[in-house]
């Protein structure tokens, strides 16, 4: 009697509990970071001649000769790591960059000073914030004006997850940020930086003038400013849907990309244009664009804190 008390209490209880929901790990194409592409580029004698290596997330390869580099083997990664060729003069920057996590390879993204210097002619420090992101750098770059028209950012997608998962590692380094553009010298800003990580699902449509818009559909995003002493493996980012500004983890710059910042992607026609967040969507909308960045930085172009390192790896979608 006592033993089938005890099993008819087991079975109500199981009966009642909530239903676990089975999660689905969905890897991110080239997520693991295990395999780059080096671009090995002589710059011109002007400023210096010296050779660089400028590395892209792509199927393992080395290309020689100042190309424009366009994402190989199925790869959806740019990175903010650019050939330019301004007035003719070939120069590079790279501040993304492969390095090792356990038995396998990790990007390894930090904000730091290109020095440009040509006697007579330039002498001048841009600052560069390491970043990696669903898309593509337009290269060869002609200018540091408009730096975001450069970047096509996003790819197609149509699928709702619920979470962004990746590894990563912090060196936060104290003090206030810079801002050089290369023009007018550097500055000193107050406020400390912070590296980045989104994940933005957006719903885009294109007028009959070609112009593109955007609803934001789903919107992951955080911010990381204390070093940690070891990797942080598995993280999460929840992935909130509609207008998430009364969310009670809603912070400002989770808010809508529009305006200056907006970003920009390529219209039907081929050209690159502006693709500005226009209203958040109903919740339970379709996405058609996936938006993911990681950075080390957080702030507009230009502006960050020297040294800030973020590493990261094995990006991806959890349903």
């Amino acid at each position: 009697m006592k033993k089938l008390f005890i099993t008819a209490a087991i079975a109500l209880t199981l009966a009642g509990a909530p239903a676990v929901r089975a999660q689905k790990v969905v890897p991110i194409n080239y997520g693991n970071m295990d395999h780059w592409v080096t671009r090995v580029i002589k710059e011109s004698g002007v400023i210096g001649g010296k050779t660089k290596h400028v590395y892209e997330i792509g199927p393992t390869q080395t290309i020689n000769g100042a190309k424009a580099y366009t994402n190989l083997g199925g790869s959806p990664w740019g990175s903010s790591n650019v050939y330019a060729k301004v007035m003719g003069v070939v120069k590079t920057s790279n501040a993304v960059f492969p390095d090792t996590h356990g038995n396998g390879k990790c990007a390894k993204l930090t904000t730091m000073l290109e020095h440009v210097k040509a006697v007579g002619i330039i002498n001048m420090d841009v600052l560069v914030s390491g970043s990696i992101f669903l898309g593509q750098m337009i290269e060869p770059l002609s200018s540091t004006k408009n730096p975001y028209s450069k970047m096509e950012m996003g790819i197609p997608y149509k699928q709702r997850p619920r979470f962004l998962q990746f590894d990563y590692k912090l060196n936060a380094p104290a003090g206030n940020r810079t801002y050089s553009s290369g023009f007018g010298g550097k500055k000193t800003i107050q406020g400390r930086d912070y590296a980045e990580v989104f994940i933005i699902l957006q719903r885009r449509w294109e007028d009959s003038k070609g112009h593109l818009h955007a609803a934001r559909v789903g919107t992951g995003r955080q911010r990381f400013g204390t070093t940690t002493a070891n990797w942080v493996n598995g993280h999460r980012i929840p992935i909130w849907y509609g207008d998430i500004t009364h969310h009670a983890g809603y912070q400002s710059y989770m808010g809508l990309i529009n305006g200056d910042k907006s970003y920009y992607a390529r219209n039907s026609k081929g050209k690159m244009v502006k693709c500005p967040e226009e209203k958040w969507d109903d919740a339970n909308a379709q996405p058609t664009h996936m938006l993911l960045m990681a950075s080390s930085g957080c702030g507009t172009a230009y502006v960050g804190t020297v040294g800030m390192t973020l590493w990261v790896d094995n990006f991806a979608l959890v349903f």
